[in-house]
């Protein structure tokens, strides 16, 4: 039991540390505006997928049959780690670093619990349930203070095509976790999973950097920004991710990174000098109160001994 207990531990604190360092994805690109959201999230993904693919290369070539007989684990795994970035960087692009964020990973939790439904006829407990409705609840009021501090229409003009790309992002991030999840509950190890569905969708976004990628390699500022992109939040961030999701569920996992978006959120206000009124403010604390919920275990009642 202290093995399950200590395991799933660790895997929550990987996804965390992964968690935070996706937070700084934002800020990071808004170092580049040159550099279309499209070429960013291209590079990230798909420089961080080949480099997951290369480190995991011996495992691939080990566990080759169990990958073919999954195939469709992996191709469903691959197309949607390819959709992720780009739907994920237009939407901060169009909507703000803030509600891009809060939008992609808020609504992450629910579709894969939809998806764990669907799929598996999984149920989430009360206790899951209820942390994921305060943490929703916070990306709403974290998303409307954002708006309130630009004194604008949370719904206006590009907004409401960033929400739907948010949307899309986070739908595909659900779906990647779940996928890269039954691989690793098939038999298949974590890097091994994370190697084959982030390689694929590294394969499938290169033709899309070539393309788009031309003022990557406009500036030593660009560049940098790329690489530190590709590097740490894409790279490492999803190594630790792996490790996590092959000891908590991916219903569990893409709550936790609910943390994202008030990392995020926190960098758009003191770097890029975003406005969050109050309200957004009480959104991320609510944020914390979910992290709580869904971290740390319920006390079982143990009848005493007579």
């Amino acid at each position: 039991m202290s093995l399950v207990v200590g395991g799933q531990l660790s895997g929550t604190l990987a996804v965390l540390f992964a968690s935070v360092l996706w937070g700084t994805t934002g800020t990071a690109a808004t170092f580049a505006p040159q550099v279309s959201p499209v070429a960013i999230g291209a590079l990230a993904m798909g420089v961080g997928g080949l480099l997951q693919a290369l480190i995991a290369l011996r495992s691939l070539v080990r566990f080759r049959n169990s990958l073919r007989q999954h195939w469709r684990l992996v191709l469903t795994g691959g197309l949607a780690v390819s959709i992720y970035p780009l739907a994920f960087y237009a939407s901060m692009h169009l909507a703000g670093v803030t509600v891009g964020t809060v939008i992609s990973i808020g609504s992450a939790p629910l579709l894969s619990a939809l998806i764990e439904f669907l799929f598996e006829g999984k149920r989430l407990s009360t206790r899951w349930m209820f942390g994921a409705v305060i943490g929703i609840a916070g990306m709403i009021l974290l998303c409307l203070g954002k708006g309130a501090g630009h004194g604008e229409s949370a719904m206006s003009g590009d907004v409401l095509t960033g929400v739907m790309l948010g949307l899309l992002a986070g739908l595909t991030y659900a779906l990647y976790s779940w996928a890269a999840r039954q691989l690793m509950q098939q038999g298949v190890p974590s890097k091994t999973s994370m190697g084959a569905t982030f390689g694929l969708g590294g394969l499938l976004l290169m033709p899309v950097l070539f393309v788009t990628g031309g003022p990557l390699l406009a500036s030593w500022n660009n560049a940098a920004v790329g690489t530190y992109m590709a590097l740490i939040p894409m790279f490492v961030g999803y190594v630790c991710y792996g490790f996590g999701l092959a000891r908590i569920p991916s219903s569990s996992a893409t709550t936790l990174t609910l943390l994202e978006p008030v990392v995020a959120a926190v960098l758009a206000v003191w770097v890029v000098g975003e406005k969050i009124s109050p309200i957004g403010w009480l959104g991320m604390g609510m944020v914390g109160v979910c992290l709580l919920l869904i971290t740390v275990p319920a006390r079982r009642y143990q009848p005493a001994l007579s």
